[in-house]
């Protein structure tokens, strides 16, 4: 893809999050995307939306799981931006209309202390610079339609990857936990929908450990020349499936002593 495309398959991006009509895939528009390519368009959908006085407050990793990998057919995680207005409070009602499609997934999030850099970053760095880790859900939504209808062709990682890895929002946990005090491969949630339980899973299913997950996020950057800066939020991976969350639902995570969150759509 030239730079030119990047900038337009990002304008399209910002126009069907603006509109709430998606677009049609971005890998059959640019069969000749990479995974550069990909991440180039979403650095523009990144700045357009800086361009509109938006801030970055963090990043987020997906595609920690196995399962999620292969059934896009990867070995590696994917990497969005959080921007100030994907924040939301515990308890906190989403508008009609905010998203497309929203869906949720259940995280640690380690907001950090310090900065980290570099591509020698170990699971130890991670933690050292780490204030604090807390429960957090992330808000799923896609620019992109999830399969194109003329040809049956499926949304593939590229097309997530320029859809800002589909971040759409964050509810971050009040609770705030030293990075030490829990074993974070034996954080649980139960994520219910309505009171009925959708979901459960443990941290140890993103990539092992989820601090792990915050080092390899260190590393691709560090191939950028860009760094996980102070303050900043890190959703490490979703140790669920996405639940799905149409007009009425009320979703709660529930981490037991690490936390608990609710958010509701209109």
């Amino acid at each position: 893809m030239t730079p030119e495309e990047h900038e337009n398959a990002a304008a399209a991006l910002l126009q069907a999050e603006a509109t709430g009509r998606q677009i049609g895939l971005l890998s059959l528009r640019y069969p000749r995307m990479d995974m550069d390519d990909a991440y180039a368009v979403q650095a523009a959908f990144v700045r357009g939306k800086i361009a509109r006085g938006r801030k970055v407050i963090g990043w987020k990793i997906g595609l920690t799981s196995r399962a999620m990998q292969q059934a896009l057919g990867i070995d590696t995680p994917d990497s969005g931006v959080l921007l100030d207005d994907m924040l939301f409070a515990s308890g906190a009602t989403v508008p009609a209309g905010r998203f497309i499609a929203p869906r949720i997934e259940c995280e640690i999030a380690f907001v950090m202390g310090a900065a980290l850099a570099g591509e020698s970053v170990s699971r130890d760095d991670v933690l050292a610079a780490t204030d604090h880790v807390a429960p957090a859900i992330e808000i799923l939504d896609t620019r992109i339609l999830r399969q194109d209808p003329a040809s049956g062709t499926s949304r593939n990682v590229l097309d997530t990857i320029s859809d800002n890895a589909a971040n759409a929002g964050i509810v971050l946990g009040e609770e705030r936990h030293a990075p030490d005090a829990f074993d974070l491969r034996r954080v649980g949630v139960v994520a219910m929908r309505n009171g009925v339980v959708e979901e459960t899973g443990l941290g140890a299913g993103v990539l092992n450990d989820p601090a792990e997950s915050v080092a390899w996020l260190a590393h691709r950057l560090a191939r950028y020349g860009q760094r996980i800066g102070p303050g900043q939020v890190v959703l490490s991976g979703s140790f669920i499936r996405p639940v799905e969350c149409p007009p009425g639902s009320r979703i709660c995570a529930d981490f037991a002593t690490f936390g608990r969150l609710d958010i509701a759509f209109v």
